[in-house]
């Protein structure tokens, strides 16, 4: 399965004309809808790096990890201060995943869809806002991702 590592922060705020966001602890809500069913709102944190801050495009970019299917390098494109990019992998399991980030309303919206055998395995609709809540936690350790690991 194909294992998006981003939908826990994927929101930025305004800021300049580019698609740079400010570092720092973001509180990020996210609503997903799957086959249907609408989970409770799930709230978590993540500490961006000055680093990841100023490269949002390999940040919030699509992130996969399949097995026996082969992935299409992401499309994306930039149109002032958003960013959109659409992943497609083909093989056991056939994914089709949309990225969207409007980075002056800080809110994003991930669509994914899997089938497996010509049947849809799966429907999901991930609808985030963020919220920069302040400095990274001095004792908060960076994840694998360059992330903390809130």
């Amino acid at each position: 399965m194909t294992l998006l590592c981003l939908l826990p922060a994927l929101i930025v705020s305004a800021g300049a004309d580019n698609l740079t966001i400010e570092p720092g602890q973001w509180k990020v809500t996210s609503t997903t809808v799957m086959n249907g069913a609408t989970a409770q709102p799930a709230v978590k944190g993540r500490c961006l790096t000055p680093e990841q801050a100023g490269d949002v495009a390999k940040t919030f970019g699509a992130v996969s990890g399949t097995v026996n299917s082969t992935c299409e390098p992401a499309a994306s494109e930039t149109d002032g201060r958003t960013l959109k990019w659409h992943l497609q992998c083909k093989g056991q399991l056939n994914l089709d995943v949309l990225g969207s980030f409007n980075f002056d309303s800080s809110t994003a919206t991930v669509a994914s869809k899997a089938w497996m055998g010509g049947s849809l395995m799966s429907d999901v609709k991930t609808e985030l806002e963020g919220e920069r809540v302040g400095a990274c936690d001095a004792a908060e350790k960076p994840g694998p991702d360059g992330a903390g690991s809130h």
